[in-house]
């Protein structure tokens, strides 16, 4: 081989090389957007709906402390269990005295449940009295 084919296939070699180089540092600048933050309802001046609001107000409210009972109706109860226990945490949140409040629930022990239905009843409806107390001042 000859010289000046020697300098010819290294100069091709170099351009061969230094080419894709060339074509990425140029490259467009993408940087992603933030999506906006989502703005969130105003929150009423009261947040615990009483006793007499809708289901779906209370369950929203009182739910969390439901979450146990039964959805489905009981033949010769006044609603379902779940809507029950919703109005007694709604009633209890309102002022009125925990016992007061759960006296539709059975006093008598159930088979492998902790404590009576009346008795659990008394407990979340306290649980909701301080939450609501504290929520309030």
């Amino acid at each position: 081989m000859n010289v000046k084919t020697k300098i010819a296939a290294l100069i091709a070699a170099s351009a061969m090389l230094t080419a894709p180089a060339a074509a990425l540092a140029g490259g467009p600048d993408y940087s992603p957007q933030k999506p906006p933050h989502p703005t969130h309802p105003a929150h009423p001046a009261d947040p615990t709906p009483g006793p007499k609001a809708s289901m779906p107000e209370k369950a929203a409210a009182y739910g969390v402390k439901c979450r146990g009972e039964w959805k489905t109706h009981v033949k010769g109860e006044k609603g379902t269990p779940f809507s029950q226990c919703v109005t007694a945490m709604a009633k209890a949140a309102n002022g009125q005295p925990a016992k007061v409040a759960c006296k539709a629930y059975l006093k008598k022990h159930v088979k492998g449940e902790k404590g009576t239905p009346f008795s659990q009843c008394v407990h979340n409806a306290n649980k909701v009295r301080k939450e609501a107390k504290a929520n309030a001042g």
